[in-house]
């Protein structure tokens, strides 16, 4: 029954993190539930969308609303690793207590530190990072927050530093200018739960947008949940059931992305092969790889904070299909010809639902 109430009381909190949200930011209510969902599963997010359209301001805004320490980083092509994860400097007489980063184990002291070598940690020490136009800096420096993402620490030199908790990278990147960046490797782009695509408002939503944006209205957020509140949540999520066939199902989703090679040994059951063939045709022709494993784990615990956003105690189909686009979508990789012919991987993800049995 302690679970049956806290469910409940997450559910009203969302309502009220809406209510924050919708102070700062005019519709989006999508995306919203997208990135709340992440944050509750302990996944990071990748915002894709045109400028201008407020990504930077729906990640403030959320920061604000669950009380997460925030921290920008303006990716640009000069932008080292150091910049971001921080790096050895000597220093004069240092403060140990200064020096040492938020939620590492070392010991905490007052005591002035004789000069030598002392870690200065860079932005990467926050609950809530934003990588700003992550795919205008090079892989090496992109690379930076692989280790952090996937172990929530960073090693420079010989020594880890364990990053504060919460820990979220939230990253933005811009679809439609492509000179002078660098897409993010598929390794780096498996360890994001979400991509979120940001698409532009309705009429009505960019009229308020542009009333309230030149007028003298300053909204504040109020806090929702503190950070202590956030971390009794990230076990609950985990507990919320799903039936066996539900997970089968999430499973079937994401390896009907696989195209089959003709090396492929007999581990796909007949009846399967025999039902969806027509699919796996498709897919043999229009996609050159599909989603992993990881993908499957997001899907089934995105449907499971979904659940408990909405103040139910299980899992249902509509979760595993409303949270699938985000979830395959950037984790699947279409050949030429569907390049050619306008196919995107969200088409292909829509035609896996419509064509993978229950």
């Amino acid at each position: 029954m302690s679970d049956v109430a806290s469910i409940q009381k997450i559910h009203q909190a969302c309502l009220r993190v809406r209510e924050q949200f919708a102070r700062v930011v005019v519709g989006q209510t999508r995306i919203l539930d997208e990135l709340f969902i992440a944050l509750i599963s302990r996944g990071h997010c990748l915002l894709e969308g045109t400028p201008g359209l407020g990504k930077t301001l729906m990640v403030r805004t959320l920061a604000a609303a669950l009380s997460l320490d925030f921290q920008r980083v303006q990716c640009t092509p000069d932008l080292m690793p150091s910049d971001i994860t921080g790096s050895e400097m000597f220093l004069m007489g240092a403060n140990s207590k200064s020096t040492a980063p938020a939620g590492s184990a070392g010991p905490q002291s007052d005591a002035v530190s004789p000069s030598g070598m002392n870690f200065v940690p860079g932005p990467i020490f926050t609950n809530l990072l934003l990588a700003d136009e992550i795919n205008r800096t090079p892989p090496r420096t992109q690379s930076a927050l692989l280790e952090a993402m996937q172990e929530n620490q960073v090693t420079i030199g010989r020594v880890s530093h364990a990053l504060p908790q919460p820990f979220f990278v939230l990253a933005t990147q811009n679809p439609i200018e492509q000179e002078g960046t660098y897409p993010l490797p598929e390794a780096q782009l498996d360890r994001f739960m979400f991509k979120c695509l940001v698409e532009y408002p309705s009429r009505e939503d960019e009229v308020a947008l542009v009333l309230r944006t030149t007028g003298n209205e300053n909204a504040e957020i109020q806090p929702v949940l503190s950070q202590a509140e956030l971390m009794e949540i990230f076990p609950l999520v985990r507990r919320v059931p799903i039936a066996e066939r539900l997970a089968q199902y999430a499973c079937d989703i994401c390896r009907a992305t696989r195209p089959v090679s003709e090396k492929q040994d007999a581990a796909v059951s007949t009846s399967q092969a025999t039902s969806n063939s027509d699919l796996t045709d498709w897919i043999h022709e229009y996609v050159a790889w599909g989603a992993g494993p990881r993908a499957g784990q997001a899907l089934i615990l995105g449907s499971k904070a979904r659940a408990v956003l909405n103040g139910r105690l299980c899992v249902e189909l509509e979760d595993i299909q409303a949270l699938a686009p985000a979830v395959l979508r950037h984790r699947l990789k279409t050949r030429f010809i569907a390049d050619a012919e306008g196919i995107t991987a969200d088409d292909v993800v829509q035609k896996v639902l419509r064509e993978t049995p229950f």
